[in-house]
């Protein structure tokens, strides 16, 4: 482990080092103008793909749940050695049994709703209709160039030299590795997606224990600020932009401290994926700036890099993400939209917030409840249910607290269940609420501050 501090990094360890991560940080994280507003250039990658290909996505995604069932029937059932003797491909079609009916759900929905056939509350455009027409060919567009592109961004040093930087402020805090401060920013400028899609590969490549996976997982893949703007002006108040993301990002504060010293993230072992529990070593040495360290561990993870690597890589990323995570977001998505849509389980549910939000002197108290839970299902039903209310203060907390909630299942609920972090369904149904309870009082203050 201390073999790294003898070595001394040449030139070209260094330009290794810069000019892959300086590329990456650009397509991930740095803004630029488009005609439909700023973006970062990976969601402009997508956006051009969807363009281009938005009247046969629906079908290609399709087809990717068809591979996917047909190849995990095979590794389930007929167990070829070209599968189970690969690491990779048995990991990502060998599942169990939960995850498979998972997969094959998706497939039955994407086919249903394809062709609208079969009951109409699976293939409405309110239900089906919004995963296979709306969401998935977003997330097949930004899994492929963010996939693809990743490992720029993480394989190259980037981390290690955030590492040394950041983690004088990310321990302490908020228990975390300074590497971790990459997710949230690629989160924020881009979107969750790419969080959850960035910490589980780091997960998996021994980076994060168990706990600190499940805690970035679902603390710090944040929704990005485009998605932010679109539910503002479903509320109508775009005029609110800047005191708007200043309360997210304060609420998104709070409950970042508080979250991972509280069940059941506090609870997650400190155990990494192997099963091991040596804590990585985040020691600067003696003689040593952070600065110049985080360089120096920068150069030397580059300089054992191959640029072959990126290729394949991303191609695994790709493929992780598209096998792994798009059935599980159609089937999953699908069946919470249509509680969502055809019963009244989530208004049900809102109830206990009435007298939480009336206690708040929320206005409008019983109307903004049942937008409180039923972000669960969808990260835009909150703002589509509340558009209606007519006090403005309440339609502000309902827009803040629709994006501080963070996990919803038709998107980063799904991908974290269809991911290796080790969250499940009942975690997520608790770390939902917990955040909706953390961040609530502090959206009702700034709130009261505003208006």
């Amino acid at each position: 482990m201390n073999s790294s501090k003898k070595f001394s990094p040449s030139s070209s360890d260094y330009l290794k080092f810069l000019i892959p991560s300086l590329i990456g940080i650009f397509l991930f994280m740095i803004p630029v103008p488009t005609e439909e507003g700023v973006t970062i250039p990976v969601a402009w990658l997508a956006d051009r793909v969807q363009n281009l290909l938005a009247d046969i996505l629906p079908h290609i995604v399709t087809g990717i749940l068809l591979i996917t069932v047909i190849g995990s029937l095979i590794a389930k059932w007929a167990k070829p050695a070209w599968i189970l003797n690969n690491v990779f491909l048995k990991g990502l079609l060998d599942v169990k049994p939960l995850w498979l009916i998972a997969r094959i759900l998706g497939l039955i929905f994407a086919v249903i709703t394809l062709f609208q056939v079969g009951p109409e509350g699976i293939w409405s455009e309110d239900t089906g209709g919004t995963l296979l027409f709306d969401l998935l060919p977003v997330l097949f567009s930004v899994f492929l160039f963010a996939g693809f592109f990743l490992p720029l961004l993480m394989d190259f040093g980037l981390l290690e030299l955030f590492g040394a930087l950041l983690t004088p402020l990310m321990r302490p805090v908020f228990k975390l590795p300074g590497r971790s401060s990459i997710d949230c920013f690629a989160s924020w400028l881009g979107d969750g997606t790419i969080g959850v899609l960035l910490t589980n590969k780091q997960y998996e490549d021994g980076f994060y224990t168990q706990r600190e996976a499940a805690v970035i997982g679902t603390t710090f893949s944040v929704v990005s600020i485009t998605f932010s703007i679109v539910v503002l002006a479903q509320m109508n108040l775009e005029s609110l932009f800047v005191p708007y993301y200043l309360t997210i990002v304060l609420a998104g504060l709070v409950a970042a401290i508080v979250m991972p010293r509280i069940p059941p993230l506090s609870r997650k072992p400190d155990t990494y994926y192997d099963g091991s529990t040596n804590r990585l070593d985040e020691s600067i040495p003696a003689g040593h700036s952070p600065l110049r360290w985080g360089f120096q561990q920068a150069a030397d993870r580059a300089r054992k890099q191959r640029f072959n690597d990126i290729f394949k890589g991303g191609t695994q990323n790709v493929l992780d993400m598209w096998i792994g995570v798009i059935p599980v977001v159609m089937s999953l998505g699908t069946i919470a939209l249509i509680i969502a849509e055809y019963t009244p389980v989530f208004a049900w549910l809102g109830k206990p917030f009435v007298p939480l939000l009336t206690l708040l002197q929320v206005p409008e108290a019983g109307a903004a409840a049942q937008t409180m839970v039923i972000g669960f299902a969808d990260m835009f039903l909150p703002s589509v249910i509340g558009s209606g209310i007519e006090n403005e203060m309440t339609r502000f907390i309902i827009a803040c607290i629709s994006v501080t909630q963070l996990i919803y299942m038709s998107e980063v609920g799904g991908l974290l269940l269809g991911s290796k972090l080790p969250v499940d369904f009942k975690d997520l149904v608790v770390i939902f609420l917990l955040r909706t309870l953390i961040t609530l009082p502090v959206i009702v203050l700034m709130a009261n501050l505003i208006f």
